[in-house]
């Protein structure tokens, strides 16, 4: 193995592009057409024939979050109503507890804490993809609207069929599916990027809620409760079925999704020097659209629509790595993160109320998102 410093910055095309001269809002990826330049350390093999571009700071930002999130597990593990030793932590993870250490970790602590972290990551994972490939902060699936198209197909087989924890999985899925499909086909032939794709996924959003709502009313009174409560976003009551559900989810999504990270980055700096290079920009495009919105609908059918993680965790990972492309990997540990915080906060701050986790990340998203409007209206003006 060899380590090579490089800095490639491609030189600019001459001829006038048109995406760099277009009105945008800010958006967390370079403008199409724009250059880029790229740093880091490249490490190859002898042979070449496999190399991988290195950044220390992206390594330094990755270690901090990893060790951050095993200090939040410690404390969701070992504080509450019964406090709990370190020591009892790790025998009742082993088997060795006592028979009281053993249920309040591995029946209502770990399930609840796994589910977090695993819908965390799926929902910062589904908005860093979407924000990079539409070139647009607000490029959210719960702003664009794929949220509550899970919610609907979740609400469907709740309200409607009254069906299973998997066939509310599948609702959500397809729900959030058939909303992507009709966002895309609403803007055929205009492509994803953009301002029009907000425009059009909050149009779709809106008509979505309004559609939720009237399940709800037509829905039994009982069935109308716990599908209100479902809508706010709860991480309540879950169990090793909810947990093992979203596991499997983000096992088998965030692979391919981090392997088509570099081609992701590529299509960032748009199609034209994304072909040149070598992507398939349409395929690289609908497989991530559909890992996006697969992870969403994952995550919103067992906990119910969290907001603004996707828009937020991206984001601020973004911010702590400062290097180009999508950084999926640490995106994935802000969201586990701030999820795992935030339920956290609920559990113990607001005790002995039972608040659900979505009250926390609406009402920090909502002064997240207020403060990126400012900040980027600013911006524009300068």
């Amino acid at each position: 193995m060899t380590a090579v410093r490089e800095t490639d910055a491609p030189a600019p095309d001459p001829r006038p592009n048109p995406a760099t001269h277009a009105t945008r809002p800010a958006s967390p990826a370079p403008e199409p057409g724009t250059p880029r330049i790229v740093t880091g350390t490249v490490v190859r093999t002898r042979k070449g024939g496999l190399s991988l571009r290195v950044h220390g700071r992206v390594l330094a930002v990755t270690a901090a979050l990893l060790c951050t999130l095993v200090l939040v597990m410690g404390v969701v593990l070992t504080t509450g109503d019964f406090g709990l030793s370190v020591g009892e932590v790790v025998q009742a993870l082993t088997g060795k507890g006592s028979g009281a250490a053993d249920f309040i970790v591995n029946t209502l602590r770990m399930p609840r804490l796994l589910t977090a972290l695993c819908v965390g990551a799926a929902l910062a994972v589904s908005g860093a993809i979407l924000q990079s490939l539409t070139g647009n902060t607000l490029g959210t699936p719960d702003i664009i609207g794929f949220t509550n198209g899970s919610a609907t197909g979740a609400l469907l087989v709740i309200v409607v069929w009254h069906g299973s924890m998997t066939q509310i999985a599948l609702g959500a899925l397809a729900g959030g599916l058939a909303t992507a499909a009709a966002v895309s086909l609403l803007l055929l032939g205009r492509g994803l990027q953009g301002f029009r794709l907000v425009v059009v996924g909050i149009g779709v959003s809106a008509l979505l809620l309004a559609f939720n709502s009237y399940l709800i009313t037509r829905a039994s009174w009982q069935e109308a409760l716990e599908a209100q409560a479902w809508l706010v976003g709860s991480l309540g009551n879950r169990g090793w079925a909810h947990a093992n559900a979203v596991g499997l989810a983000v096992l088998v999504l965030l692979p391919p999704a981090i392997f088509l990270a570099r081609r992701l980055s590529m299509v960032e700096m748009g199609d034209g020097i994304a072909t040149a290079l070598g992507v398939n920009v349409t395929r690289t495009r609908a497989i991530l659209l559909v890992i996006s919105v697969a992870l969403a609908a994952f995550a919103t059918a067992v906990t119910g629509p969290i907001l603004f993680i996707a828009l937020a965790a991206p984001q601020l990972a973004r911010g702590l790595i400062r290097s180009p492309g999508p950084g999926l990997v640490s995106s994935a540990l802000m969201g586990a993160f701030l999820l795992a915080v935030s339920d956290l906060a609920v559990q113990r701050l607001f005790a002995p109320a039972l608040l659900p986790v979505g009250t926390a990340t609406g009402t920090i998203g909502g002064l997240y998102l207020i403060w990126l409007l400012i900040t980027e209206s600013r911006k524009s003006r300068a």
